[in-house]
């Protein structure tokens, strides 16, 4: 099923005013296809279409305030791309946009390699990998969204079909940013980005996961195309990670009265440092993500998010 960007407005119908940034009404609903339509420009083959090939750009005129408001929530843009990196859940939008204007003022294409993001400076690059099949593509972000439960990329159909996610329609995926300016790294994998070196702007959430994760890289993707890893990773939900063990052991006590299914604390040393992280799972699937994190929600638990062990 095809998530897509179903409630996902352009940021070019943001209208500041002094301090304070709004949102008009977002778009009704994608119309629901796993397949283009008639209609649409039958798609090239996955593999004929090139990864975004990452270039040095100026700061994009619209899509870039420094806040702005959506369904009663505030996003922050970040001043920098540089040190992203996030686990989460992607989903994807295709023909219901095509040739829609992006947030950048660029008329989305759904055969390209780009990308929608809601707080990456536009336009930014970044690698997404499919932490279930290893396949990794680079695309550009030019567009805003998703806003539809706790996505946190919204990918061009032809991005979507190199990662193998059209038939679900949503992936677990990891996404780093890449820097145009520095030179290629010799190795896909890297060590943990330190939360003190996070931009300005990165929410307390991003900067946790970002904090938290081992210092693993998601599977074996092939640095520049979609080559699937040998096996897939364990995934979980974390939901905490403290300094202090008692604390840990505290909210693992206070979830392993609901139906969250195995939770455990994990001890790990980053950086010189201890951290005891609460997690949940491991999770085989989207559904299963959103099923728990949903519940933890409930529980109080507003900053889970999606580990790799």
């Amino acid at each position: 099923m095809n998530v897509g960007r179903a409630l996902a407005a352009p940021l070019g119908l943001i209208v500041a005013a002094g301090l304070a940034a709004c949102l008009s009404t977002p778009r009704q609903a994608t119309p629901i296809y796993t397949v283009p339509p008639e209609s649409v420009t039958a798609p090239p083959l996955p593999d004929s279409v090139p990864d975004a090939m990452p270039r040095i750009e100026p700061r994009a005129r619209s899509g870039n305030p420094p806040f702005y408001d959506v369904f009663g929530k505030r996003y922050y843009v970040l001043s920098s791309s540089v040190g992203y990196w996030e686990r989460g859940v992607a989903s994807w939008y295709g023909p219901g946009f095509h040739k829609v204007r992006t947030s950048t003022g660029e008329p989305y294409d759904m055969y390209a390699m780009t990308a929608a993001h809601k707080t990456l400076p536009l336009p930014a690059y970044v690698r997404v990998t499919n932490l279930l099949n290893g396949r990794s593509v680079v695309v550009r972000v030019n567009d805003r969204g998703p806003f539809v439960g706790n996505r946190i990329i919204d990918l061009s159909y032809s991005a979507a079909a190199k990662l193998d996610m059209l038939r679900n329609g949503t992936a677990m995926v990891d996404v780093r940013s890449i820097d145009p300016s520095a030179p290629p790294p010799v190795s896909t994998a890297s060590a943990v980005p330190p939360a003190a070196v996070a931009p300005a702007g990165t929410s307390a959430a991003a900067m946790s996961a970002a904090a938290a994760q081992p210092a693993s890289a998601p599977g074996a993707a092939a640095p520049g195309g979609s080559g699937a890893a040998a096996a897939s990773p364990a995934l979980f939900v974390q939901a905490g990670a403290f300094s202090d063990p008692a604390n840990a052991e505290r909210l693992a006590e206070k979830l392993r009265g609901g139906s969250f299914g195995k939770i455990f604390v994990r001890d790990d040393r980053i950086a010189g440092r201890r951290m005891y992280r609460v997690r949940i799972g491991p999770v085989p699937n989207v559904a299963q993500f959103d099923r728990v994190v949903a519940a933890l929600e409930r529980a109080g638990v507003n900053d889970a998010h999606l580990a790799l062990d």
